[in-house]
C-alpha cells in the first residue's frame, strides 16, 4: 500500500536535482511503484503548467523504499510546491474521483501562489545570476555575497537590482566536508590551519556555528541555515561548511558554488532511514557536495574506501586522495600520475603535488593524534591536510594550524582527561565505523580495568544497534554500563534499546555481570567516575549533552587539584 512519508521543501541543490522545488518521499511496494510514478508524472505535469510553471522540471530517486518525486519552483513560492506536489501525489493514487474536487484543490493551489509570491525577491535573484554574484535566500532574510563581500537584507526590505553597486558582492574560498565520521574535527582542524595562514575563518558543525574561534550559536548547524549563518558573517574570510546527510536530503545545500568538497567515508549509519537504505543511497546523498564546486573545483576522498573510489569515476572535477597506507597501489598510481594526494611516509604526513612529495609535519607532532595512536585523527589531519590545501592554504600554515590543535580543543571528539590516576575519554561516537575506531585506540592504550558508557538513540534499526555492540565488544570492558536515552526513544519503548544492546553484547563474548543498566547519561557518568581507580581506562561515549559530561569531568579533575 502506498504511504505518503513526507512533503517538504527543497531549498537549493540536492539528490534529486540542481534548483530548488518540492519533494514528497513514498514508500511504495515494487509491484506497484513504477504503476504510481507514471500516475504521477501524468497528474504534475498539467498542474504545473496550469499555474503557469512552463519550466520546471520534474524528477524522480528511487530507493529500496520508495521514491522521493520532486518538481522544481520558482524559489519565492517553495511552500506552494509543496501543495502542488501533494496534490499531484493525491491524484495519482486516487483515480477515480469526484472531477468537481479538481478544480477547488487547484483553485486553492493558485491562491497560495499568489499569497506567498515575492517578485522583489525573483527580480534580484535574477540580476544576481546575470552578474555571477552569489545569493543566499530563506524566509526571513536574503544576502548577496559571501562572507567579508556580502550583505544581508530582510526579505521585505529588498533593494531595486538596478540600484545595487554590484562589485561590492564577491566570493571567499568555501570548502564543503561531508562523510559518516571526522566530519566535525575535520572542520574544526581546517579552522585552526586557515587561522594560521592568517584568514578568519568560519565553520558550521554539528556543535555550533564558530567565527574566529568564537562560538557565535550552540546546537547542530550542519545543515544550510548554519552554512548560509556563516557565509552572512561579514567578519569571515575562508568557510569551511560541515555538511550533514540530514540537511542535503531534507532541504538541499545553502549554496550552489564552492571551491572544495571532501567525503571523509562511507559506513553505516542512519540506514533504514527514508531514502538511506543501503551505503550505495547513503553515498549518492553525500556526493551532492561535489555537484556544486567551481570548474576547478577539487574533490577531496578516501583512498581506502570503495565506494568513492566508484562514484569518482563519475567525476569530471579534478580529485585529491588521503590515504593511511602509502603503499596503496590505487592511491601510489595516482600521485605517480602527477594527481594529488596525502599520505604518511616514515611517520610524517606528507603531501603529494605534480609527481613531487612534499613533507608537512612529524605526525607525533599533530596532537590529536595522541602520538600517532588514534589512527582515525591521524586519517582526520590527512583529510583536513587536502582539504586546505586545495583551498590554496600552503604547507607551512597547515603545519602551524595542525601543530597547535589540542585534543581537548575538539570538544567532545577524543577528549582526554587524567583523573586520579586513571584516564578518561569523551567521545561521540555513536555508529558501529566511529567505535571501531575508539575500539583500535583503547586496545593501544595501557590499562588494568577498562569501563565503557554506551547507549544509542531508538531511530537506528536493531541490525544497527547490534553492530555498534559488537564494535564496542572490541574495546574488551571490564564494565559495561548502559544508559537509558528517553529523549532520544524515538519511538521504542523503555528498556528496548538497552535490551538489544545487552543481548549484543552477551552474544559477543561479554558476562552478564559485568553489564549494568542506568536511568540516564548523567547517572552513567557519575557510576563511572565512581568505579575508576589508578591505572584505569574509562570511555565515555556521550550523546544527549557533551558540554554536560565534559564540564562533569572537567569539575572532578579541578577537584582533584584542589
Amino acid at each position: 500500500m502506498a504511504e505518503l512519508v513526507d512533503s517538504r521543501r527543497l531549498t537549493g541543490p540536492n539528490p534529486l536535482g540542481a534548483l530548488p522545488g518540492a519533494v514528497i518521499d513514498v514508500r511504495l511496494d515494487e509491484t506497484e511503484a513504477a504503476t504510481l510514478i507514471a500516475r504521477w508524472h501524468a497528474e504534475v505535469r498539467p498542474l504545473l503548467d496550469a499555474v503557469g510553471w512552463y519550466d520546471s522540471t520534474t524528477s524522480v530517486r528511487r530507493t529500496a523504499d520508495g521514491a522521493s518525486l520532486a518538481i522544481t519552483a520558482p524559489i519565492d513560492t517553495l511552500y506552494s510546491a509543496t501543495e502542488l506536489n501533494e496534490l499531484a501525489w493525491e491524484r495519482a493514487t486516487a483515480p477515480l474521483r469526484d472531477l468537481a474536487n479538481d478544480d477547488v484543490a487547484l483553485a486553492r493551489v493558485r491562491d497560495a501562489i499568489e499569497k506567498e509570491r515575492k517578485p522583489g525577491l525573483i527580480a534580484l535573484a535574477r540580476a544576481a545570476a546575470a552578474h555571477d554574484r552569489p545569493i543566499l535566500a530563506d524566509d526571513d532574510m536574503v544576502s548577496l555575497g559571501l562572507g567579508k563581500y556580502s550583505r544581508t537584507w530582510r526579505i521585505s526590505e529588498l533593494p531595486d537590482p538596478a540600484g545595487i553597486d554590484w562589485s561590492e558582492f564577491g566570493r571567499i574560498p568555501v570548502g564543503l566536508v561531508t562523510g559518516t565520521n571526522g566530519k566535525t574535527t575535520t572542520v574544526r582542524l581546517s579552522a585552526a590551519i586557515g587561522t594560521a595562514a592568517g584568514y578568519e575563518v568560519g565553520i558550521s558543525t554539528t556543535d555550533g556555528i564558530w567565527v574566529g574561534g568564537r562560538r557565535l550559536d550552540a546546537g547542530d548547524y550542519s545543515g544550510p541555515g548554519g552554512a548560509r549563518s556563516v557565509l552572512r558573517d561579514r567578519k569571515v574570510t575562508l568557510a569551511v561548511l560541515e555538511t550533514a546527510r540530514g540537511g542535503l536530503q531534507r532541504r538541499g545545500l545553502a549554496l550552489n558554488r564552492a571551491d572544495a568538497a571532501l567525503i571523509t567515508n562511507i559506513a553505516a549509519d542512519h540506514l533504514g532511514d527514508f531514502g538511506v537504505g543501503n551505503l550505495d543511497e547513503l553515498a549518492e546523498i553525500k556526493w551532492v557536495v561535489t555537484s556544486v564546486l567551481n570548474q576547478d573545483g577539487i574533490v577531496v576522498l578516501n583512498a581506502q574506501d570503495p565506494i568513492l573510489r566508484k562514484l569518482a569515476k563519475t567525476s569530471g572535477h579534478r580529485l585529491s586522495w588521503f590515504s593511511m597506507k602509502n603503499d596503496d597501489r590505487f592511491f601510489r598510481q595516482h600521485v605517480a600520475a602527477g594527481g594529488a594526494g596525502v599520505t604518511i611516509e616514515e611517520d610524517r604526513i606528507v603531501r603529494y603535488a605534480s609527481g613531487e612529495q612534499l613533507p608537512v609535519i612529524a605526525v607525533t607532532d599533530v596532537p590529536v593524534t595522541l602520538g600517532g595512536a588514534a589512527a582515525h585523527n591521524i586519517a582526520n589531519a590527512l583529510a583536513a591536510t587536502a582539504l586546505c590545501s586545495a583551498l590554496g592554504v600552503g604547507d607551512d600554515a597547515i603545519a602551524r594550524g595542525l601543530s597547535s590543535f589540542q585534543p581537548n580543543d575538539n570538544r567532545g571528539r577524543l577528549n582526554v582527561y587524567s583523573l586520579r590516576g586513571a584516564t578518561v575519554i569523551v567521545d561521540f561516537a555513536h555508529n558501529p565505523h566511529g567505535v571501531a575506531a575508539i575500539a583500535e585506540l583503547a586496545r593501544t592504550l595501557p590499562s588494568t580495568r577498562r569501563l565503557l558508557v554506551m547507549g544509542q538513540a531508538g531511530d537506528r534499526s536493531d541490525e544497527a544497534m547490534r553492530d555498534l555492540a559488537t564494535a564496542a565488544w572490541g574495546i574488551r570492558p571490564d564494565r559495561i554500563l548502559l544508559k537509558e536515552m528517553s529523549e532520544y526513544a524515538r519511538g521504542r519503548g523503555p528498556g528496548e534499546v538497552v535490551g538489544i544492546l545487552r543481548q549484543a553484547l552477551l552474544d559477543a563474548g561479554a558476562d552478564d555481570d559485568c553489564i549494568a543498566v542506568t536511568p540516564d547519561e548523567s547517572t552513567a557518568i557519575e557510576a563511572a567516575l565512581d568505579w575508576l581507580r589508578p591505572g584505569d581506562l574509562v570511555i565515555l561515549l556521550v550523546h544527549e549533552n557533551a558540554a554536560r559530561a565534559l564540564a562533569r569531568v572537567s569539575k572532578a579533575c579541578e577537584e582533584e587539584d584542589t
